[in-house]
This record gives structure tokens, sequence and C-alpha cells, in this order.
């Protein structure tokens, strides 16, 4: 067994204690409009979520991120962090990744200690940076030394079943079919992880519109379950 193995498991848990589990990623939104109904609905959304969307944000930034732990650069972690804070329209999304940002360093900074993640810490504790979830997320796959192609093979396993979870609670769905919907995502996350090696750091932000669109329409809801 590769030694990291165990690491990468903890880091990319789902039940990591940062609260995940209070955020829909605008899916709400998606289920009280009547746009997702069913089973076939929740897996096009989450297909078209982690095509379309993820790579070019949140992996794309975990990616480089991770890059700029390896080279030590605690000033680049610094500017990726502004620019993801910038390129986040909704407030809501915003909010919530540095929330979970802020949770996971809190985390593993106690538990991996070491000069970068000490480094991104102090900037988000002087309020320079925002300490996104993703970028939080890279560094520590780095010092943790797990290898960049698995950590972020498990990165979209976590954000999948993040989604599987909130569709099976939302639409809703039973259990099986959640787990057949992951289950034939699994095959896909080898090229989705090659194709967020490929995509350059300029594209970073690329967004899907009606996405952020029902991502500002969360707050206004008349009743929520979860907080973006």
């Amino acid at each position: 067994m590769q030694a990291w193995l165990p690491y990468m498991l903890h880091l990319s848990d789902p039940t990591l204690p940062i609260g995940a589990y209070t955020h829909s990623g605008g899916l709400e939104t998606y289920v009280q409009q009547g746009l997702i109904k069913d089973a076939a609905d929740a897996a096009a959304f989450i297909r078209n979520m982690l095509e379309h969307n993820l790579p070019y944000n949140d992996a794309l930034f975990a990616v480089m991120a991770y890059r700029a732990a390896e080279a030590g650069n605690v000033e680049q972690l610094v500017r990726l962090d502004q620019e993801c804070t910038a390129l986040k329209g909704p407030r809501e999304l915003r909010m919530a990744s540095q929330k979970l940002g802020v949770r996971l360093l809190k985390l593993f900074s106690s538990l991996v200690v070491h000069d970068i993640g000490d480094g991104y810490m102090k900037q988000v504790r002087s309020g320079n940076a925002a300490g996104h979830y993703c970028l939080a997320y890279g560094v520590y796959a780095c010092l943790s030394g797990i290898p960049l192609q698995d950590a972020m093979t498990a990165f979209y396993y976590n954000a999948a079943t993040g989604m599987v979870t909130n569709c099976v609670k939302l639409v809703p769905l039973g259990q099986q079919q959640g787990q057949r919907i992951l289950y034939e995502l699994l095959p896909d996350l080898p090229a989705l992880v090659k194709q967020t090696f490929s995509i350059p750091g300029e594209l970073a932000g690329r967004c899907s519109i009606g996405f952020d669109i029902r991502s500002m329409q969360h707050e206004k809801l008349y009743s929520r379950l979860y907080m973006s």
C-alpha cells in the first residue's frame, strides 16, 4: 500500500467536520424551481457540474495551489486566493468556499506542521487571503505527500459524493438511485483530472451562467434547508 493513501482518504473524507453538509452549492434552487425532479435530472446536473464548471474553477485552483505549495511560494498562494475570491461572483458560494477552507486550514494546520501551511494560514489571519477550500485542499494534499493526480481524483470524488448526497436529500432520491449515479460517474474521474491539468491558468473562473444565477437566487428563496 502507498504510504500516502490513508492521508488522501482523510483529506478528502466527505465527513470531515468542516460543515460541508450545510451547503448545496445552488442545487436547492434548481430543485425548488422544478428543474431537477428525478434521478435523470440529478445525474445530468452533477455531470454538467463536474465536466463544465469544476475543472475551470475549484479543481483548477486546487491544482495551482498544490504547485505553489510544492514550490514553497506563499506569495503565489495569496495571489491565487485573491483571484479565487474575485472570480466567485455569487456571494453565498464565495462565503461557503471561505468558511469550508478556513475550517480545513484550522484542522490541518495543527496536524501537518509546515512553513508553507503556516505561512498561508498567517496570511488568512491577517486578512490578506480568504482561505478558500480548494486552495487549502491543494496545499495540504501537497504537504501530506499525496501525488497530484491521486489528490485530484479524490477531489473530484469528494465533489461528486457531496452533490449526490444533496440530491438524495433534496429531490429526493432513494439511496440506491444516488449510489447508481455515483457509481456511473467513477470511470469519468481520471479523464476529468487529465482535463484539469490541460487548462491554462488564464482560463480560471470560466463560469456556467445559469448555475451562477441560481446560486444568487438561493439567497432569496422563501424557505431553505442549506446555507448555499
